[in-house]
C-alpha cells in the first residue's frame, strides 16, 4: 500500500481539498484502487455540531458521518460514497486512546502522544487502506503547516515515512501571492512554510503552488533552489472559473505520472474523457437565467457573505443548472430580515425559492414568512429539511387556521406543535450526546403514487426500487412530521407525497398542481447525493419548473 500526505501552507483555505480529489480522480483513472482521508484538528468528535458559519456546511454520509466539507469533494470528484472511515478528528484520536488506556488496554504503560497517538493516526490510516482494498492511501492533512494542533498528523507521516521511505509521497499546497504594489508572485510565504515543513523532519516531493496565474520560469527555479524540491515537482495551479478543471490542469504537468513513476507503478494515462466532457458542459453558453432566493441564516459573518455554509446546496444547484441548461442567479436572503409586510421587497422578484436546512429558532419567522409568500405568489418553492418543516408549519397557520402552530424547536410551548420531537427509539435513531437523539443518514422512504415526487423520480429513473415506489434519501435532524396533525393538514389540501415504510415518518410533502406549480417539501437531504455527472432529479425539476 502506498501513501500520498497532502499538506497545506501560508493560509487555510487555499485548496488542499480539491487538490487531493484531483489526484485521487487521476490515480482511479489510471487504474488505481484510491482512498481519500481527511484529518481535522478540532476536538469535536465530528463536524456536526459546529456551527456552519465557522467552518462550513457539515458534509452528511451515507452511513450518517457528519464530516468535513472535503468528504463532500471527495464524493463528486470520485463519484463514490464516503463515510466515517474517510474522516477523523484529533477528537476522536485523544478519545479513542483515553478510552483504551481507561480499559487497561496499554498494559500499565504510561501513554503518551507519542508513540500512542501517532500510533492511532497511522493504525487509522491503515485501517481504511485495507477496508477499501486501496493501492493508495491519500491523506489530506487540516490546517496549515506550522499550526500547534496538527503536529501529531504530521509526526504520524514523519514515522511512517521513516518506515517506508518507498512508499510514502508528502505534497505540500501552498500559496504564492502577487501583491498588488508589486506586480509579481512572491514565493517566500511557501520558502517559510516548507522551512516548517523542514523542521518536523519532512521534505516534500512535490509543491502544488496555488496562484493567480500559472507560474513562469523564474518562480519555479526559486523554488527548486530554495525548497529542495525538484523543477519538474513544482506543480502550477492557478485561479480557474471552476474547481472541476483542476484535475485537468495538474494531468497536463503529468502530476499522475510522476506520482506513478515515483512509487515505482505502472504508468497509465488517466482517462479524463467523461471529465472534459462535464467541462464542456459547464462553460457552455447558456441562453436562459433561472434567480433563485435562499432565504438561510447562515450566510453572515462579519461583514462578509459566506458561499461554505450551504456548500452542499450550491454544489447541488450548480449540478443542476449544468444538466437542465440555465445560468443560475442566486440571491442570498437573510431570513432574520424577512417580514411579512416587506417579503417581496427583500425577497426581490425570483423565479424559485428555497429554504435551506436550519437549527434552533433564530430566523425561523422569516423562514415561516418566505414559505408562505412563495406559496402564496405560486414560486416554485423546494424546502429542504428545516424549509420543509417550517412550510408544514406555515401551511397549518394561513390554511389550516392554526395561527399559533410552531415547532417544539423554536417553540417548546406552543399549543399546536405541528413539528416535535419524538421519544428515543433505537431503530429510528442515534444518540449524538446526553441524551439527544437524532435521525442521521440514509433512509427509506415511499413515494405516493400520481404525486409531483412520483413524477420526478419516474421521470429521471431515480427510484430505489421502482415496484415498491420506494427512494432513499440522507437525513440529519432531530425534529419530525406530528402525526397527530397529519389528517387535519391532509383534509385542507397537504399532500404526503413521501413517507417512511413503516408509515411513521411524514418524508415529503407538496402542493396539488392544481393549486400551485411546483411546492415540495422534504425531510431528507437531496443535496447531499448531487453528482456533477449526476445531478439530483429534484433540483434538476426544481429549475427546470423555474424556468
Amino acid at each position: 500500500m502506498k501513501y500520498i500526505f497532502i499538506s497545506g501552507g501560508v493560509i487555510s483555505g487555499i485548496g488542499k481539498g480539491i487538490t487531493a480529489a484531483s489526484i485521487s480522480l487521476l490515480l482511479k483513472q489510471s487504474g488505481y484502487r484510491v482512498a481519500p482521508l481527511k484529518f481535522e484538528n478540532y476536538l469535536n468528535l465530528d463536524a456536526g455540531t459546529i456551527n456552519p458559519i465557522e467552518h462550513g456546511d457539515p458534509f452528511l454520509c451515507e452511513d450518517g458521518a457528519e464530516t468535513d466539507m472535503d468528504i463532500g469533494t471527495y464524493e463528486k470528484f470520485l463519484d463514490e460514497d464516503m463515510g466515517k472511515d474517510n474522516f477523523v478528528t484529533i477528537g476522536e484520536i485523544y478519545k479513542t486512546v483515553i478510552d483504551r488506556e481507561r480499559r487497561f488496554e496499554y498494559k500499565g504503560e504510561d501513554v503518551e502522544a507519542i508513540p500512542h497517538i501517532t500510533n492511532e493516526i497511522i493504525e487509522r490510516i491503515n485501517l481504511l487502506g485495507r477496508k477499501k482494498k486501496a493501492d493508495i492511501v491519500i491523506i489530506e492533512l487540516g490546517g496549515t503547516a506550522g499550526e500547534y494542533q496538527n503536529i501529531f498528523y504530521y509526526e504520524a507521516s514523519r514515522i511512517l515515512t521513516l518506515k517506508n521511505p518507498e512508499d510514502v509521497i508528502h505534497i505540500h499546497v501552498s500559496f504564492v501571492p502577487t501583491p498588488s504594489h508589486l506586480g509579481e508572485p512572491k514565493t517566500k510565504p511557501t520558502q517559510l512554510s516548507v522551512r516548517t515543513l523542514n523542521s518536523m523532519g519532512i521534505q516534500p516531493d512535490f509543491i502544488v503552488a496555488r496562484s493567480e496565474k500559472l507560474l513562469d520560469k523564474r518562480r519555479i527555479e526559486r523554488f527548486a533552489l530554495f525548497c529542495n524540491v525538484q523543477p519538474e515537482n513544482i506543480i502550477s495551479n492557478p485561479d480557474v472559473p471552476h474547481p472541476y478543471e483542476v484535475p485537468i490542469i495538474l494531468e497536463n504537468q503529468q502530476i499522475a505520472e510522476k506520482i506513478l513513476t515515483k512509487f515505482n507503478l505502472k504508468v497509465i494515462k488517466p482517462n479524463l474523457s467523461a471529465w472534459e466532457k462535464l467541462l464542456k458542459k459547464i462553460y457552455f453558453k447558456k441562453e436562459k437565467d433561472v434567480s433563485i432566493a435562499i432565504v438561510g441564516k447562515y450566510f453572515g459573518t462579519g461583514d462578509y457573505q459566506l458561499r461554505d455554509s450551504y456548500a452542499a446546496l450550491f454544489d447541488a444547484l450548480d449540478h443542476a443548472s449544468w444538466k437542465a441548461g440555465v445560468n443560475l442567479k442566486i440571491h442570498w436572503v437573510n431570513a432574520e430580515k424577512v417580514e411579512s409586510a416587506f417579503a417581496k421587497e427583500i425577497i426581490g422578484n425570483v423565479d424559485g425559492l428555497i429554504v435551506p436546512i436550519g437549527w434552533g429558532e433564530r430566523g425561523v419567522e422569516g423562514m415561516i414568512t418566505a414559505a408562505g409568500f412563495a406559496r402564496k405568489e405560486k414560486i416554485p418553492y423546494l424546502g429542504l429539511c428545516y424549509g420543509m418543516q417550517l412550510g408544514s408549519i406555515e401551511f397549518a397557520r394561513n390554511v389550516v387556521g392554526l395561527k399559533d402552530a410552531n415547532s417544539t424547536e423554536a417553540n417548546p410551548k406552543t399549543k399546536n406543535p405541528i413539528i416535535h420531537n419524538i421519544p428515543f427509539d433505537p431503530k429510528y435513531q442515534r444518540i449524538k450526546g446526553d441524551g439527544t437523539s437524532m435521525r442521521l443518514g440514509t433512509y427509506d422512504c415511499i413515494i405516493k403514487p400520481e404525486t409531483l415526487v412520483d413524477e420526478i423520480y419516474t421521470k429521471y429513473d431515480a427510484f430505489k426500487n421502482k415496484e415498491k415506489r420506494l427512494i432513499s434519501e440522507r437525513h440529519r435532524h432531530r425534529f419530525e412530521f406530528n402525526n397527530d396533525y397529519r389528517k387535519q393538514l391532509e383534509s385542507k389540501g397537504l399532500v404526503v407525497s413521501g413517507y417512511s415504510p413503516d408509515n411513521f415518518f411524514v418524508e415529503m410533502v407538496e402542493l396539488p398542481k392544481s393549486v400551485h406549480p411546483f411546492y415540495i417539501g422534504t425531510q431528507g437531504h437531496p443535496e447531499y447525493k448531487s453528482r456533477p455527472m449526476r445531478p439530483h432529479p429534484i433540483f434538476v425539476a426544481f429549475l427546470k419548473y423555474c424556468l
